[in-house]
């Protein structure tokens, strides 16, 4: 499920989509089976819409993507992590609240 503004991420396209984006990208790491992954995605909805154009968004679907997740040590859903020049330049576990994840993204635009 994603929308015009949360790009589809998977282990093909991670690095082109990610570690090489010239923007910062918030990357929600997420399963279809977690609640709490199902109660954050509007809001990382929002947040792409909010921050289109300074920053990227995208989710990566840990069970369908092991190779990433695993190279990132993704053990809990949803993490979210905000890379810049290729680098995580910060993360966050768990259910965000629609103002935290903006604050987490947003520092780093």
């Amino acid at each position: 499920m994603a929308s015009e503004n949360v790009l589809v991420l998977s282990d093909e396209n991670f690095r082109s989509s990610v570690l090489e984006s010239e923007k910062p990208v918030l990357v929600d790491f997420w399963a279809a089976w977690c609640g709490p992954c199902k109660m954050i995605a509007p809001i990382v909805e929002e947040v792409a819409a909010e921050t289109a154009g300074k920053a990227a968004v995208g989710k990566l679907n840990v069970d369908e993507n092991r190779q990433i997740a695993a190279e990132y040590g993704i053990m809990s859903i949803p993490t979210l992590m905000v890379f810049k020049n290729g680098q995580v330049v910060d993360k966050a576990i768990g259910y965000k609240n629609k103002a935290e994840l903006v604050k987490l993204l947003e520092k780093h635009i």
